[in-house]
């Protein structure tokens, strides 16, 4: 039989856990719901969702928690205030792909990961629903805009309930507050002297919803190789972008920590000092969109339109004392692809400059993922649909391969042999096997409970137990700074710290020498795995939460200021573990199959 190195270690992956976390260590040093209450289903089948600040459990009020615990202070967020984060609003001309997921999950990791910190958060998601491409789709497809969009929107929303993101609010830029709230933006920029009336003609790529110069176009084509039409004269409104230029420069300046990564930060800087030109931000030619104020002949740019929906989902206009916008706003953190950094790092804080409120504090920009090398496309046939990723290998292993894979941030490469490899590895073995060995013993040499006795720690013990009680610390520097891989990598690392141990100590070794010894191993490790379970919860929410049902850990001691204070009870009762995470079985190619002669 022959297998290539990647396959070879997929099968050893799945075969034992020493041999995993050996190959592990060889060839990879670095290993790296929406649940939404107020969703009302009307006669026409739709849903609406409409703002509201109840927390479901997985989004449980801080109150209660600790007020010293919180997260790292950095130089755009001082680790304790209400905390506002936004995925982009997705558009809806197409049903939701990889590139959705990963904004959505990356996103929920940070949200939730906050939550359990003690921070107050409000993370939003939703879709845009108006524009040009979205007329010219629902078109050809025979359907009125309204009824596309309602279908399209619906898909993203199931996505979301799918790979169980707990956004607070879904926003359609279709919903009657948001366009009114758009309308009353408008309105400001008027009368902040930021907007006048003009004619526009140049390229325009229709499935960007973005303006080009001449010296932007390569090949003909838009920067994204999307297809550019030539716009003809035609009336529109513009916004006084160049008057912005040294303004953004000296906020750029001022906030160095406003866009990442670096590399991003660069790119807008390098395109500001370009130059700045004033910005369409009207057009004639076609009516699916927010009518402007005072002239219905004109319907709003898109992105002016999208926008605005991280401040009309905090109900803006209203920012009087104790609104929602004046608790959230400025947003402390805007997730978006690097596609379109230019409108949130650029048109977006002058659009908030123009109107004198204030710019988000933090922009992440993440890249994109290709599939075995090549790059995603309808033409090539290999689109990643996170729908079949889900169906196929589960939500939290889903969510841990796209969280763990690459640096947040870079682009990355799916392939299932990798996906494979890393669930089978981190989790099946790891993880998963760890869980199982450990609560396996306790149940049938403890009495089926929590050992009620235990003995003095060794150094052993206390040193396993000091880089768990410092993993919160771990991970919450790197989730400060959106380094989610580093987080997972932080866990990751404990978890083979763990299987070292009970490696080393062999408890199933002890019942008959030493069973005092046996049961302090046993306890040491499961409160080294109550760290570890509460810690992942951002990430893996459904499997951590299984570990701590099997831990014996209540509901209501599973936020991080309880890591501390609350450790398992002696003498709980257990019941007989579980598997959390199936190893995934390799297909077998029928070269493999065919017996070597």
């Amino acid at each position: 039989m022959r297998l290539n190195l990647v396959r070879f270690m997929m099968l050893a992956a799945s075969a034992t856990p020493c041999l995993a976390r050996r190959l592990s260590a060889a060839f990879s040093p670095t290993v790296t719901r929406m649940t939404l209450r107020n969703i009302q289903s009307t006669t026409s089948d739709r849903w609406i969702c409409r703002p509201s600040f109840a927390v479901s459990s997985a989004r449980r009020s801080s109150s209660s928690l600790s007020a010293a615990l919180g997260t790292p202070q950095t130089s755009f967020d001082d680790g304790k205030s209400p905390f506002e984060i936004t995925t982009p609003i997705y558009y809806v001309n197409d049903k939701p792909h990889i590139g959705h997921a990963y904004t959505s999950i990356a996103s929920d990791v940070i949200a939730r990961f906050m939550r359990l910190s003690g921070r107050d958060v409000y993370f939003l998601s939703g879709t845009d629903e108006h524009g040009q491409k979205v007329e010219k789709t629902a078109a050809e497809k025979g359907l009125a805009p309204k009824d596309f969009v309602d279908e399209v929107s619906l898909s993203f929303r199931e996505l979301l309930d799918l790979l169980n993101i707990s956004n607070d609010y879904f926003i359609r830029t279709t919903d009657e507050d948001h366009m009114k709230a758009v309308q009353h933006f408008w309105k400001t920029l008027v009368e902040k002297d930021a907007i006048y009336l003009g004619a526009y003609e140049g390229w325009y790529s229709v499935r960007d919803e973005c303006y080009y110069t001449e010296t932007e176009l390569v090949d003909g084509k838009a920067p994204t190789g999307a297809e550019v039409e030539w716009v003809a004269k035609e009336p529109s409104y513009f916004f006084k972008l160049s008057e912005y230029e040294d303004k953004l420069l000296e906020y750029y300046e001022a906030n160095p920590g406003f866009i990442a990564p670096e590399s991003r930060r660069n790119e807008v800087l390098g395109f500001v000092k370009q130059g700045l030109r004033d910005l369409s931000i009207s057009r004639t030619t076609f009516k699916w969109g927010v009518p402007v104020p005072g002239d219905d002949d004109h319907v709003m740019y898109v992105w002016i339109d999208a926008l605005a929906n991280y401040i009309s989902a905090l109900g803006y206009p209203n920012m009087d004392e104790g609104s929602s916008f004046d608790k959230f706003w400025p947003g402390s953190l805007h997730v978006v692809g690097k596609d379109i950094l230019r409108f949130h790092a650029i048109y977006w804080p002058a659009f908030l400059m123009a109107a004198d409120l204030p710019v988000p504090k933090r922009l992440f920009a993440h890249g994109w993922w290709t599939k075995d090398g090549e790059k995603i496309s309808k033409s090539l046939g290999n689109v990643i649909d996170p729908v079949e990723l889900v169906e196929k290998y589960g939500v939290d292993q889903t969510r841990f391969f796209l969280m763990s894979e690459v640096t947040f941030g870079s682009d990355g490469d799916f392939s299932d042999e990798k996906m494979i490899f890393k669930v089978n590895a981190n989790l099946a073995n790891e993880l998963g096997n760890l869980c199982h060995r450990t609560l396996t013993l306790v149940f049938k040499n403890c009495g089926k409970a929590v050992p009620s006795v235990i003995g003095q720690y060794t150094e052993e013990d206390e040193k396993l137990l000091a880089t768990a009680r410092k993993l919160r610390e771990t991970a919450s520097d790197a989730i400060s700074t959106q380094a989610i891989n580093k987080y997972v990598d932080s866990v990751v690392s404990m978890v083979w710290d763990c299987n070292k141990y009970i490696d080393v100590t062999a408890p199933w070794a002890l019942k008959k020498t030493d069973p005092e010894r046996m049961a302090t191993v046993l306890y040491v490790l499961m409160e080294a795995l109550r760290h570890v379970a509460i810690v992942y919860q951002p990430l893996i929410p459904a499997s951590a939460n299984k570990i701590l049902d099997m831990l014996t850990v209540p509901e209501d001691e599973r936020t991080f200021d309880h890591l501390e204070t609350s450790p398992i009870k002696f003498g709980t009762p257990v019941s007989k573990p579980k598997v959390v995470f199936p190893r995934i079985e390799i297909p077998v190619t029928e070269e493999e199959a065919v017996p070597a002669k």
